[in-house]
């Protein structure tokens, strides 16, 4: 990976972590590079629940992608949600999950009577 994609996926990390912050997920930040890839902690950490990996990229390689979210979020906690929040240049960000767990979270929203 070349230098400018590695930095494009910092920003989009930061980015992705300034996105939860506005929506009230003050601790959210990019992780911190030294762990190494342990397999220790998503691309942001900070957001309960969830073990969050960032792709800024204009070739979708999702379910790749997804694999090594579910690997990680597996050897990091395994009651952890793994997602893949993603996006290309000019588009807007999107968010991907097994339906297995996108299901369950949107049953529990709707139990809960939300909006």
């Amino acid at each position: 990976m070349g230098k400018m994609s590695r930095e494009k996926g910092k920003r989009f990390e930061r980015q992705t972590a300034a996105l939860f912050q506005e929506a009230g997920y003050p601790e959210a930040h990019r992780t911190a590079q030294f762990r190494g890839n342990t397999g220790q902690a998503g691309d942001v950490e900070g957001v309960p629940l969830l073990h969050i990996e960032c792709k800024h990229a204009e070739q979708m390689h999702l379910y790749a992608w997804m694999a090594q979210a579910v690997h990680d979020a597996e050897a990091e906690n395994k009651d952890n949600l793994p997602v893949v929040i993603h996006k290309q240049n000019n588009k807007k960000v999107l968010v991907t999950m097994e339906w297995e767990h996108w299901i369950r979270m949107f049953q529990k929203y709707e139990a809960g009577g939300g909006d």
